[in-house]
């Protein structure tokens, strides 16, 4: 037997040497060889050069540990034949395994393409990217909806362009990032992944992110495509309910930023349904709009196992054994090209399916060519592989201008969202217990971290005890899990004797291999929640320590809105920090001691309660009568009737954040207070920093439609603008408006800016709006 397997083995060298000596009489001169040639006739060349398997393989997804063993780094050549023999278009290689591994191996996988296959098609190599590089030693950045709340575009271009700079340094030359997906229903877990409820704000990040990564050479992948986080019940996976106008309202401007304005060289769809439609065999949203209207020529894959949904979860097949030929009739033609892993791989029927009759060769070339023409783009075929040695790659993953980067985008993207009597910033040499589970022993990192990620970094009792130069007690007081309240006299005891107490205290999620093994988490993928309190024992411990009579600063460390109001008025100070970076511990405490001047802004408004969702700012004319009424904190009942004893007025606004310093807003103007639907508009505004402290300010615009024929949302966010003003001076703002992005989905479906008087209003959030002007749109 060992004989007859060193034979095949001979022979599997054998015929890859044939192979590549026939690759190299064969394609010598070709088209698609020629960098000088077009992308259109090299992408035309190479696939009329390819037979229907190698067509197939390029429309399925393999998977580094086919050849490399993630246990021990063993490589299996076999397994890479078989591999590239069905799976070439495009490999995963998001293992926990050390550095070099995956960079070797990726290494094997594209030598064996381009020397020892027939056309030489070099492969897209896949991982993850929503807040850092999917590796360990890599830099973790704070997760999205943190580094939403920074609004600060050019940072996250910087990030993503270090993040880019850590992936190509082990080969891996695609990541599934960035989300166009809006937090708009907060049950939903992965809200965490969002960058928040706004579809202007996510878009503008996209766009940032897409920008920096793909100006590194690495593709971005625009997910989940689209309208998905808005599930039934907020439970992952479910079906959105939703009409055309909402679809291109709300839903798709934040991906044609990010796809089409971006340029994109790849879209993921995504699980659920909307309005009864399998999104990846949505042919209105995946061809007639993503192609036909926005000009898409690029590439869109399923999610993982997403193509067996159709059959399991949808019921539009038969499921055991699964209908790969349906799967793949549904799916393909719609315009999802490739298939993901993890599940059927059932565009292997695509052979039959051609040869039958069934499935036109037409739909199969365009599949492939959308693949190849991201190739073409990227350059891969003349640079197939552009690891750095290993000898190098530490001057390139987690370095320190990655890590201060990190600390930097953390620290701008904390919200400030109560600071009575200015208890902060915090007198350096003021001793300080530091109170709570989410305060030491892990790092509380959002999901899409890699394996026990947790251990590394910057804790916030680590990061307060750097900056401190006071005495700083710990105590956990309970475990963030349990309801067990024994380990409060600790810590109210660790309060009573410090001047001031900063208590920890939040959600919590899991890496990607813990999150998937059934540990606990309250939120992160398919870790849902039907209430936003506090867990166990946490609230409990706020109040504790409250109680003591000490200046009491909570921090809120989540992945969603926390609805614990009665902790606004409580506490001293509350900060919202969505879960952090690596650094998180030291950007914490450069806010908590004014190293850093808070300017964060929430990418996400707060409810009072779970019952009062949804709360987003945007709601549609008409939306949001409010009569509320009352639980007095010492029993009394106030009755309203919207609502009877609650209000859907957000607790804190989208757009909302503190600062020490303080900005006046006066003189707002337009460039031209009439304007054609072709026109620019520029509107000004002149801030000024009425406090004795520098600060950064986000001067936000939201328009107001006056009159128009459909009911449209009450005010849309439209622009915004950063800027540092230093104590005692003014700036002026200018932010753009193009009166193109003005307009509305009429009743006939058909985009148009009506005519009529629109309402710029400029200020520090969506519901603090401190001036404004009127523009006339003939």
């Amino acid at each position: 037997m060992v004989f007859f397997k060193k034979c095949l083995a001979v022979a599997a060298v054998s015929l890859a040497f044939a192979n590549a000596q026939n690759s190299t009489n064969s394609t010598a001169g070709a088209i698609y060889k020629n960098s000088s040639a077009s992308i259109d006739d090299r992408v035309s060349d190479l696939v009329s050069r390819m037979t229907l398997a190698d067509k197939t393989a390029q429309l399925m997804q393999g998977d580094i540990s086919n050849w490399i063993n993630t246990t021990d780094n063993a490589f299996n050549y076999s397994g890479l034949v078989a591999n590239m023999a069905t799976k070439a278009g495009q490999f995963y290689v998001g293992y926990p395994v050390p550095q070099q591994w995956i960079s070797e191996g990726v290494k094997r996988a594209q030598d064996y393409l381009m020397q020892n296959t027939t056309l030489g098609i070099p492969a897209i190599v896949q991982s993850e990217g929503i807040h850092g590089f999917l590796i360990g030693n890599a830099t973790i950045f704070n997760s999205p909806i943190a580094y939403a709340c920074s609004f600060n575009t050019d940072l996250v271009q910087k990030m993503s362009a270090a993040i880019a700079q850590e992936a190509l340094a082990l080969g891996v030359n695609q990541l599934f990032a960035p989300l166009g997906d809006l937090a708009r229903e907060l049950r939903y877990g992965r809200v965490e992944e969002t960058f928040g409820e706004d579809s202007y704000l996510s878009g503008e990040i996209a766009y940032s992110y897409v920008k920096g990564l793909q100006g590194g050479n690495v593709s971005a992948t625009v997910k989940h495509f689209v309208a998905y986080s808005n599930p039934e019940q907020g439970l992952n996976t479910g079906p959105v309910h939703g009409g055309e106008r909402e679809l291109r309202t709300t839903w798709m401007p934040s991906f044609k930023r990010a796809i089409v304005d971006a340029g994109a060289y790849s879209i993921m769809s995504a699980y659920h349904s909307y309005d009864g439609v399998a999104a990846i065999a949505d042919r209105h949203t995946l061809t007639d709009i993503l192609r036909g209207e926005w000009g898409y020529q690029y590439w869109v894959t399923s999610d993982a196992g997403a193509t067996d949904r159709l059959c399991d979860a949808f019921k539009m097949c038969q499921s055991n054994p699964i209908d790969m030929e349906a799967v793949t009739m549904y799916a393909l033609p719609a315009g999802t090209d490739v298939e993901m892993g993890g599940g059927s791989f059932n565009y292997r029927a695509i052979p039959q399916l051609v040869d039958s009759g069934r499935l036109d060769i037409s739909v199969v070339d365009i599949a492939v060519s959308r693949l190849l023409r991201a190739k073409f783009a990227m350059g891969l075929f003349e640079h197939p592989y552009l690891a750095a040695p290993a000898n190098e790659t530490a001057s390139l993953i987690h370095t320190p201008e990655n890590i201060a980067l990190a600390r930097q985008l953390d620290g701008e993207s904390i919200v400030l969202l109560e600071n009575h009597n200015s208890v902060l910033p915090l007198d350096k040499s003021a001793n300080v217990a530091v109170i709570g589970p989410m305060a030491d022993g892990f790092m509380n990192y959002g999901d899409y971290v890699v394996y026990k990620s947790q251990y590394r970094g910057v804790t916030p009792l680590q990061g307060i005890s750097n900056a401190s130069t006071g005495i700083v007690t710990y105590a956990q007081g309970c475990e963030r899990w349990s309801n067990d309240q024994s380990g409060f006299p600790e810590a109210v005891s660790a309060a009573q004797g410090a001047d001031v107490a900063i208590v920890l205290v939040g959600t919590w999620s899991r890496d990607q291999m813990e999150l998937w093994e059934g540990l606990n988490a309250t939120t992160g993928e398919h870790v849902d929640e039907s209430n936003f309190n506090l867990v166990g024992a946490m609230g409990p411990l706020v109040q504790a320590i409250i109680n003591t009579g000490k200046p009491t600063v909570v921090v809120f460390q989540s992945g969603k809105p926390i609805t614990e109001s009665w902790i606004s008025n409580s506490s001293s100070a509350l900060v919202q920090q969505f879960y952090p970076s690596e650094q998180g511990g030291n950007a914490l405490a450069d806010v908590l001691y004014g190293t850093v001047n808070p300017s964060g802004k929430l990418s996400v408004g707060f409810p009072h309660d779970v019952g009062t969702i949804p709360i987003y700012y945007d709601y549609l004319n008409s939306g949001r009568t409010t009569d509320p009424g009352l639980i007095i904190p010492n029993g009394s009942l106030m009755f309203g009737h919207q609502y009877v004893q609650n209000t859907p007025v957000p607790l804190y606004e989208f757009g909302f954040g503190m600062s020490y310093s303080t900005f006046s807003y006066s003189n707002v103007s337009l460039s031209s207070q009439n304007a054609s639907a072709s026109d620019i508009v520029t509107a000004s505004v002149q801030v000024t920093n009425t406090s004795p402290v520098d600060g950064m300010e986000v001067v936000q615009l939201y328009v107001q439609d006056v009159i128009s024929s459909v009911v449209v949302p009450n005010q849309l966010l439209k622009g915004f603008q950063k800027v540092m003003i230093k104590a005692g001076q003014s700036a002026t703002v200018e932010i753009p408006v193009n009166v193109q992005d003005l307009g509305l989905w009429n009743i006939n479906m058909d985009y148009v800016v009506e005519p009529g008087d629109f309402v710029l209003r400029v200020g520090s959030s969506s519901a603090d709006l401190r001036g404004s002007a009127t523009l006339t749109v003939s």
